[in-house]
Order: structure tokens, then C-alpha cells, then sequence
């Protein structure tokens, strides 16, 4: 990877659009693909691609070497179904998307020869989206994830590597696909499945005026994308309710020392989390 590299993101909400400030801040020839003209629009007058268009065609995107896909998972499938004759030959391709086993194989399967996939996952992002949400500064020490098949070149896994370093990513880790939904299950679609019920579990509407910090610490992800998240609850099902069960053993251990009087067992849950925990710190 160079920079008579050219990069093309498709799909420019708040991850695609914030790929796009930092690369082409870092002097790379970015061009972006969306499915609103609005958000093109935003985008050349912002200065954070350098050409965008909302129709995909040969002719635009076969002119990039590099394309970054910043859209839902079973979008992305289907855009590889539809336009990878698009692709020039020799380009290399990659995502952002937060599920693996359900369609790096299926893409790579499906994909033509002289086209590679390597898949990637940006552990970063923000409760809101859109273009107007992007913000290239989340990448900072975040974790990056790179989950390469036997079907890839070492240079495709560098290519993705470098991304990864262009855009700060301060610890960039490399899973098999299998691997990654088994941590994604529990580090992220968990805890958005416990925060989302915890709100649903009673009306808060008057608690606003009562509660701490540890409350809206706790349910910051609450506010969550309804139509991304279900998607990648589904495609991840088997591993998700996996982690669900670990949780609901966890919970039901401390609920029943509760009710037993057993502070022994209460102390100890708390003296492993507060160990656990101290791992996660920033540093």
C-alpha cells in the first residue's frame, strides 16, 4: 500500500465517513459511495473525499485500488452479488462490519479470482450515526481486528494491517473469523443486549432527574441503532446466546446469594469482577 494507492469507501455513515476524513487527511486519493446524494454532497464541500457519486458504475469504481465497505453485512453480500465485475482486477477489498463467520466465507466464496477480500472489524464507534457523526479521533488506541482466511496473501493482511496503523488504531489484533464472533458475542452484542434491557425494564422518564453516573455509564449503549443491531444479533445467533446463558448463570448466582443471605459468595463475585476489570483499564 501506497500513496498512488487510491481508496474508495462505500457506504459513508459514521464509520465509512470517518475512514474517509483520516485517510484522506493522511494524503491518500479517497472516493466515496452512498446511497444519498446529500451525503455526498456533505462530504465533497467538507473535503473528506475527493470524489463521490451515488450510482455504482464500472468506470468509477474500477479506478480504485483499495475499497473499504462500511455498510450492514447482509448489504455488503449483496453489493459483491450485484457489482464486483465492477472491481479492477488485482483490488483489494475489506469491511468494517462487526460479524465474520456469516459472510467472510460467503463473500470469498462468491468473489472473483483476481479480487481479494480480507475481512477487518474497527472496534470503535459512537451511539449516533450519519455522516455529521463521524469522527476520525475514536480510532485512537481502539482496537482493530483482522480475521484472515486461508484464501489470503500476506499482502492483503499488510494492506489491512496498514489501514489499521494510518488510522491510529493502537492495538491491531489478528482472530480467525471464528474467533472474533466468539469475542464480539460477549465484549459488544452482550452488553448491548443487557443495557437495552435494562432500560426496558422499567420506565425511567422521571429517574432522569435522580440518577448517578453509574446508570448512564452503564446504559450509554442503550441509545442503539435498531436497524444494525438486530441484524448482527441474528447473524451471530448461536454465539450470542452462548454468552447469554453465561450471563444468566452469572446473574442468577448473585441474585440467589442475595436472597440467601450468602455475603461470602456476594464478596467474592465482586472481589473476581473488580480483578477482571482492572485488565480493561486504559492505560
Amino acid at each position: 500500500m501506497n500513496k498512488e494507492s487510491k481508496i474508495l469507501i462505500v457506504g459513508l455513515g459514521m464509520i465509512g465517513a470517518s475512514y474517509a476524513e483520516k485517510l484522506h487527511a493522511s494524503g491518500w486519493y479517497v472516493g466515496g459511495i452512498s446511497a444519498r446524494q446529500s451525503t455526498v454532497d456533505t462530504a465533497l464541500k467538507e473535503g473528506i473525499i475527493d470524489c463521490g457519486t451515488i450510482d455504482v458504475t464500472k468506470g468509477f469504481v474500477s479506478s480504485f485500488d483499495i475499497v473499504v465497505f462500511a455498510v450492514y453485512p447482509k448489504l455488503f453480500v449483496e453489493w459483491i452479488e450485484k457489482y464486483q465485475d465492477c472491481f479492477k482486477s488485482g483490488a483489494i477489498i475489506t469491511d468494517v462490519t462487526g460479524v465474520k463467520g456469516a459472510i467472510v466465507s460467503k463473500i470469498q466464496d462468491m468473489l472473483r479470482s483476481d479480487v481479494e477480500f480480507i475481512a477487518a472489524h474497527p472496534m470503535a464507534g459512537r451511539e449516533t450515526s450519519g455522516i455529521s457523526s463521524r469522527n476520525p479521533k475514536v480510532f485512537e488506541g481502539a482496537n482493530y481486528i483482522i480475521t484472515p482466511t486461508g484464501k489470503n496473501t500476506q499482502q492483503a493482511i499488510d494492506t489491512a494491517t496498514e489501514i489499521g496503523r494510518i488510522l491510529g488504531f493502537g492495538q491491531i489484533s489478528i482472530l480467525t473469523p471464528e474467533e472474533h464472533d466468539e469475542m464480539i458475542a460477549f465484549l459488544s452484542q452482550l452488553t448491548h443486549c443487557i443495557a437495552v434491557s435494562l432500560m426496558c425494564s422499567k420506565d425511567s422518564k422521571h429517574l432522569v432527574d435522580y440518577t448517578g453516573d453509574s446508570f448512564r455509564d452503564l446504559t450509554r449503549i442503550a441509545n442503539i441503532n435498531e436497524n444494525m443491531w438486530p441484524e448482527l444479533f441474528m447473524l451471530n445467533k448461536e454465539e450470542l446466546l452462548s454468552q447469554m446463558d453465561l450471563f444468566e448463570k452469572e446473574f442468577d448466582r448473585l441474585k440467589k446469594a442475595i436472597a440467601s443471605g450468602d455475603e461470602a459468595t456476594i464478596k467474592q463475585m465482586m472481589i473476581t469482577s473488580t480483578e477482571r476489570r482492572k485488565l480493561f483499564n486504559k492505560k
